[in-house]
């Protein structure tokens, strides 16, 4: 059963909404999906493709046959998804059944009764792109004002998807420096305790960490660590 038909503008506002905080990248994208799906006339599936270091996949989608299309063109490298997200552009396909510029793909697409297609490139961020991409069961089912809500939409896609990467980014920063603050922690605990036991500098007592980390082929940290819990025993 095909949800609700979605006013554009409560769809921007749901869009607008989403909070980076409470769900990932991948559920962002599964809501940017499900709301293009009810926001653009005539959509029958949607899907977000996402470009990585050369590699991409499909992100999110609304059902099979947008999955199917998708990976079609990944497997072989061309159509109008790539072409999209790689140009930063939109591509609007009215007659399926009559595309030739990537061969192969509009029976791929005719198989699973998708006769026309839109896709609106993602720009992200350097290293990361992406394409929104819309399929529909008629042919020309996209006119001009259909063109331009799609590429709005897009746009607001866009910046949710960049705000999702730099929350993401800043979060795992964050988690990385608090693995930085607690190896330290935890190293200058191991230092105390060697200092303690061979009378020696906060230097040489460093050093002997490092040449235990060494001869024992394991992270200093992990030297470290073991030495604090070993002290700790009764």
């Amino acid at each position: 059963m095909s949800p609700d038909p979605l006013d554009p503008t409560t769809a921007f506002s749901e869009l607008g909404r989403i909070n980076l905080g409470e769900t990932d990248l991948e559920g962002i994208l599964q809501q940017v999906a499900t709301l293009a799906k009810r926001a653009v006339p005539g959509a029958y599936e949607v899907s977000v493709t996402l470009v990585r270091q050369a590699r991409p996949r499909t992100v999110a989608s609304t059902g099979d046959p947008a999955r199917w299309i998708d990976k079609w063109q990944y497997e072989n490298g061309r159509g109008p998804c790539l072409e999209a997200a790689a140009e930063h552009k939109t591509l609007c396909i009215g007659d399926v059944s009559a595309e030739r510029r990537w061969p192969g793909w509009h029976e791929h697409a005719g198989s699973v009764g998708v006769r026309s297609a839109l896709s609106v490139g993602l720009p992200i961020q350097e290293n990361v792109v992406g394409a929104l991409n819309i399929y529909a069961t008629t042919i020309r089912a996209f006119d001009e004002d259909s063109v331009v809500l799609t590429e709005t939409f897009a746009g607001y896609a866009a910046v949710a998807l960049a705000n999702a990467h730099l929350y993401d980014t800043t979060v795992t920063l964050a988690q990385q420096m608090q693995v930085a603050m607690e190896s330290r922690a935890v190293i200058e605990q191991a230092k105390g305790i060697i200092m303690s036991q061979r009378r020696c500098t906060p230097d040489e007592a460093f050093d002997i960490l490092a040449k235990a980390s060494q001869d024992a082929n394991r992270k200093l940290r992990d030297v470290a660590t073991a030495l604090v819990e070993r002290t700790r025993r009764p």
